[in-house]
């Protein structure tokens, strides 16, 4: 028994390495597939949720590199049953945008936390009333019973509303922006979601 949980194992690595080299060739990315293979298998997820998640964390890695390499190097990405999680700094709020909108368009994303931190505070303006606009917006996703408020991400940045995640439909996705419009502190709306989930990368 226990020699078929190995061999599945090697199986399941060499997949996910074939996987990484077909998406970017990059050595740093076949290292971090591998990693998180192994990471993976010591959880109690099944085969098919831990192939999943790596698969996600190799495109978004993928994604990073075409669009900004600086992010691949300071966001590290976690990835647990279809939930990302990124942590680490970026210089510039754009950038913590750019990841979160990044993420979401990946197949089988259910929920984006970006924890990521902004070093260069002097291009925020005013970051309470930010703060506040987001925590506002957040609160009426959650109050509004026809958005599934855990399918979005809300970054404000000088009163500038960002909004990514997957919408279940184009109605539920003009809700969302109707409740970003009538903040009291948004200048404007940015609308990064996406419809209907099947269509992403």
């Amino acid at each position: 028994m226990k020699r078929l949980h190995e061999r599945s194992m090697s199986q399941l690595i060499v997949l996910l390495m074939t996987c990484s080299l077909a998406l970017s060739g990059c050595t740093n990315t076949i290292l971090g597939v591998g990693s998180a293979a192994v990471a993976a298998s010591s959880t109690e997820k099944g085969l098919s949720t831990a192939v999943s998640d790596t698969l996600i964390y190799t495109k978004l890695q993928d994604k990073f590199l075409q669009n900004d390499e600086t992010l691949s190097t300071f966001v590290d990405v976690s990835v647990n049953d279809g939930a990302i999680l990124m942590t680490g700094k970026v210089k510039l709020p754009e950038e913590k945008i750019l990841a979160t909108k990044l993420a979401w368009e990946i197949k089988g994303v259910k929920e984006v936390i970006n924890e990521i931190q902004v070093t260069d505070k002097s291009s925020i303006k005013d970051s309470a009333k930010d703060v506040a606009a987001s925590a506002q917006l957040r609160g009426k996703l959650i109050a509004d019973q026809d958005i599934s408020s855990l399918n979005y991400s809300i970054d404000v940045v000088n009163g500038i509303v960002y909004l990514s995640g997957v919408a279940e439909s184009n109605e539920e996705m003009n809700r969302v922006i109707k409740h970003a419009q009538e903040l009291r502190f948004a200048q404007q709306v940015v609308n990064y979601i996406t419809v209907e989930s099947d269509k992403r990368d």
